[in-house]
C-alpha cells in the first residue's frame, strides 16, 4: 500500500517523502480499482518543494498503473498561498496528462472544495473535455465520500479528518448539503430512486421487493458472485446516473450491454443510499449504535431482537438483501468479500441518523451490526415469518418466499 515510506533511493525521494500522493488498492490484479490519493495538507511551502519535480513524480507514479482503471481522490484542505502551485503549473499539468492517463480514469473526487477550486475549474473549462468534466464529483463531507468509495481503502490525513469534524460541528448537527439528487415533484409513477419503499410497492402492483433491487441482485447472483472485490469498485459516475434515469423512467435496463459487473453493484448501493429513510429506519439508529455496549456472546440475539421492531416491509426487503450478501460472503475465498468487508461497504447504506450524517466514531458499531446480520443471517432471520408472500425473486413467485430461490 502507498502508506509505506519511500526508500531513499527513490528517484523522486525529495517529493515522495512528504506522502503527498498515496496509492491504494490491489496492484496485482485488474479486478480491483486503484485509488490515487492526493493530500494538499501534506504539501510543504513552495520554497521547500520543487513543483516541477512534483509533476514528474506524479507522472512517474501514474505510469506504473496507467493501463488499469483508477480513481483519484483529491483532499483540498491544506492548500494555502504558501504551498499553492501556480496557474501556469496547473495548465501544464493538465496538458501533460494526455489521453493515455485520462482514458482509464473512472472518477475524480474533490473533497472539501472551496470557491478557489470552483474558480480554477471555470478558468480551465475551455481546455477541459466534456468527457473528462463528467468524471468530476465535488464531495463536501467525508460521509459523502463513503457513498462512492470503500472507507477501508482510503488513507486520510489526520488534518483532513479534523477539518471534516469542524465542518460537521459548524452545521450544529443539522443536515448538510446532500449529494443525493431529489426526485421530481410529484415523483414519476415509475420512480425508483429517492422515493420511499411504500411508494414503490404501491406503483408496482404490490410487489414487495423494488424492481431495481430484484434485478441487480438477480444479475449479480448469476454473474458476480466470484468477482474479486465486488461492491468495492466504483463505476463511471455518468453511467450510473444514466442507468438511474432508465429505472426512474420505467425503461428496461440490460446490464449485459455495459460489460461491467460493477455497474449493477453500484446501482444496488445507490438505491439503498438514496432512500428517504434508511432501510433500518431512523428509530433504530441509536439501538444499532449501542451494539458495542453489548457483551459479544449476546450480540447476535440482540441484533435479532432489534430487527423485530422493523416494519414488515422493511424487514422483508432487508431479509432479501442480507440473504444475498450472506451468499456473496460464502464465496469470499474467491471474491475477497468477507462479512466484515461487506459490512464496511453496506453499513453506511443501511443506517444513518435523521439529522446530520454518520460520524467517523459511529462507523464501528454500524459495521459490527451489519457484519452480524451477514455472518449470522440464518439465525438472525430465523423465526419471524412475513405476513405476506413477497412476489419478487422467483421464476414462480407464488410459491417461493423470502430468499429461497436465491439459495436454490
Amino acid at each position: 500500500r502507498g502508506s509505506q515510506s519511500p526508500d531513499t533511493s527513490h528517484p523522486y525521494y525529495d517529493v515522495a517523502r512528504h506522502g503527498i500522493l498515496q496509492v491504494t488498492g490491489n496492484q496485482d490484479t485488474s479486478h480491483l480499482l486503484l485509488r490515487f490519493i492526493f493530500s494538499s495538507c501534506l504539501m510543504p511551502p513552495s520554497h521547500q518543494l520543487n513543483h516541477h519535480h512534483l509533476l514528474q513524480y506524479l507522472m512517474y507514479t501514474l505510469d506504473q498503473y496507467v493501463e488499469s482503471d483508477y480513481t483519484v481522490v483529491y483532499f483540498h484542505h491544506g492548500l494555502r498561498s504558501n504551498n499553492k502551485p501556480s496557474l501556469h503549473w496547473l495548465r501544464n499539468a493538465y496538458r501533460e496528462f494526455d489521453r493515455k492517463y485520462k482514458k482509464n480514469l473512472k472518477a475524480l473526487y474533490v473533497v472539501h472544495p472551496t470557491n478557489f477550486i470552483r474558480i480554477i475549474w471555470n478558468i480551465f473549462q475551455p481546455l477541459i473535455s466534456h468527457k473528462f468534466g463528467k468524471k468530476l464529483t465535488y464531495v463536501n463531507y467525508l460521509a459523502e465520500l463513503r457513498d462512492h468509495l470503500s472507507w477501508d481503502q482510503l488513507i486520510i490525513p489526520p488534518d483532513v479528518l479534523r477539518h471534516d469534524e469542524r465542518l460537521r460541528a459548524a452545521q450544529k448537527g443539522g443536515p448538510h448539503p446532500s449529494s443525493k439528487t431529489p426526485p421530481p415533484r410529484p415523483p414519476l409513477p415509475t420512480q425508483q430512486f429517492g422515493v420511499s419503499l411504500q411508494y414503490i410497492v404501491e406503483k408496482n402492483q404490490g410487489v414487495m421487493i423494488p424492481p431495481v433491487m430484484s434485478q441487480t441482485v438477480s444479475y449479480l447472483k448469476d454473474k458476480g458472485l466470484q468477482t474479486e472485490g465486488i461492491f468495492r469498485r466504483s463505476a463511471r459516475v455518468q453511467l450510473i446516473k444514466d442507468v438511474q434515469k432508465l429505472y426512474n423512467q420505467g425503461k428496461p435496463v440490460v446490464f449485459e450491454q455495459y460489460g461491467d459487473i460493477h455497474v449493477p453493484a453500484v446501482i444496488l448501493k445507490t438505491f439503498l443510499r438514496e432512500l428517504p429513510e434508511p432501510l433500518l429506519t431512523f428509530p433504530l439508529y441509536h439501538q444499532i449504535q449501542d451494539i458495542v455496549r453489548v457483551e459479544s456472546s449476546l450480540r447476535v440475539t440482540t441484533c435479532k431482537s432489534i430487527l423485530e421492531s422493523l416494519p414488515e416491509h422493511n424487514y422483508m426487503v432487508l431479509k432479501y438483501l442480507l440473504c444475498f450478501l450472506n451468499m456473496v460472503s460464502q464465496q469470499s475465498i474467491v471474491n475477497k468479500m468477507s462479512p466484515s468487508n461487506l459490512a464496511c461497504v453496506f453499513g453506511v447504506n443501511l443506517s444513518w441518523p435523521s439529522q446530520g450524517s454518520v460520524s467517523l466514531t459511529s462507523l464501528t458499531p454500524l459495521n459490527i451490526f451489519t457484519e452480524i446480520l451477514i455472518e449470522h443471517y440464518h439465525t438472525v432471520f430465523s423465526s419471524r415469518c412475513p405476513q405476506a408472500e413477497p412476489r419478487h425473486l422467483a421464476t414462480n413467485p407464488t410459491k417461493q418466499t423470502c430468499c429461497d430461490c436465491l439459495l436454490g
